[in-house]
This record gives structure tokens, C-alpha cells and sequence, in this order.
């Protein structure tokens, strides 16, 4: 697939980028070489190949960081409440803003 400069000045339009004709012959370039590597990956036959979670995998094993989920910390509503000017059930009081 390649662009051609009405497509890529049709995309910066879309994206309401303002873009003089050098840089959209820039562009152009840019995005059909970006264009032509997809083009190469996609060749690649990868069947029979497991997905990654991460490229270190390859090298040696990733032992996943994980801790217990557990509860460290109690929040202490009353004490975060306190300063507050208006409190009814737990809940913060605050004035009416719509009518």
C-alpha cells in the first residue's frame, strides 16, 4: 500500500494539521516507507511461533513480580472527614449548584 500527496494532504486536513507542500512530500516519504516495513512483517510466517510477553523470554527465564493482594492500610473515614464543613452519613454536604 502507498499514499500518494492527496492522501496525505486529505489526512492532515482530517487530523486539522496545517501542512505546507514540502513537509507533506516529507511526510509522504515517511509514511510509505512506515507503509512498505508493515508490508515486510506481514510476509514473516509466524505460524507455529508463541506470542511474547516480553523479548527477555528468549534469553532466560521471567519470573512475574507479583505481590499478594492484600489489604495494607485501613482509611480512617471519621479522621478524613473532620475538616469538612457539612458531613450527614458518611457522605460530604455540599451546596446546590443547579435549580
Amino acid at each position: 500500500m502507498s499514499l500518494t500527496l492527496t492522501d496525505v494532504k486529505r489526512i492532515a486536513h482530517l487530523a486539522r494539521l496545517e501542512l505546507a507542500d514540502d513537509a507533506a512530500g516529507h511526510t509522504l516519504a515517511q509514511l510509505n516507507h512506515f507503509f512498505t516495513l508493515v508490508e515486510q512483517m506481514q510476509a514473516v510466517d509466524t505460524k507455529g511461533i508463541a506470542p511474547l510477553a516480553h523479548p527477555i523470554e528468549q534469553i532466560q527465564p521471567v519470573a512475574l513480580r507479583l505481590r499478594d493482594d492484600a489489604v495494607t492500610a485501613q482509611i480512617d473515614r471519621a479522621a478524613n472527614q473532620q475538616p469538612a464543613p457539612a458531613v450527614r452519613d458518611g457522605l460530604y454536604l455540599v451546596p446546590k449548584v443547579l435549580e
